[in-house]
């Protein structure tokens, strides 16, 4: 197997939900502004102090976190795992990408949304600049494989990742904490996208 280098870091994503400003005045209150207490791996993306609750047919999640800032239209990421406890069947999509996606409940503080879309399993994608693409062989929206050996006790290649390019991206592999649990994969690890099986 061949791999290009140099090593991407990986950065395993739980689930979250992104949020509209007519729904964070709806959950939080009227002109309610989140509350960013730490950065994410790419510029821009932070982690909110605020949490809701989402409520599918069969059960329901506490404590998830929101991700600012607000976006254009509300979108809830969760793992195959979470979907089963939901009672719901969400795709795998492309972030905003709400095209045949599920919807369900969420519940603020102060108020409740019914969501008849955006609910999705993330795509597994790596992010990178112009510039990184070049250094990489790829282009935007291009599908590679991705090669992970997490702690050694568990190597996993990653088929069907997709590529996005944008000038403010990072240097960054996604995936969702089911599929990272089940690699042995921690925020940071190493992993490689495959030039040659």
């Amino acid at each position: 197997m061949k791999l290009k280098e140099p090593a991407i870091k990986a950065g395993v994503s739980n689930r979250h939900i992104h949020l509209s400003a007519e729904d964070i005045e709806i959950l939080f209150g009227k002109g309610h502004q989140l509350t960013p207490i730490k950065d994410l791996g790419q510029p821009g993306q932070f982690a909110c102090d605020e949490k809701v609750i989402i409520v599918g047919p069969k059960g329901s999640l506490t404590g998830i976190r929101v991700l600012g800032p607000a976006r254009k239209a509300t979108q809830i990421e969760v793992s195959r795992t979470d979907a089963f406890m939901l009672g719901i069947k969400p795709p795998i999509k492309d972030s905003g990408d709400h095209e045949n996606t599920v919807g369900l409940t969420v519940v603020g503080p102060r108020g409740t949304i019914v969501l008849k879309s955006g609910v999705m399993l993330a795509k597994r994608h790596i992010h990178m600049t112009p510039e990184d693409s070049l250094v990489y062989g790829v282009k935007d929206k291009d599908i590679v494989m991705v090669y992970c050996k997490g702690d050694g006790t568990r190597k996993t290649i990653f088929d069907d990742v997709l590529i996005r390019v944008h000038p403010t991206y990072a240097l960054e592999f996604h995936v969702d904490v089911d599929e990272a649990n089940a690699a042995i994969l921690n925020n940071n690890d190493p992993v490689y996208i495959i030039e040659e099986l």
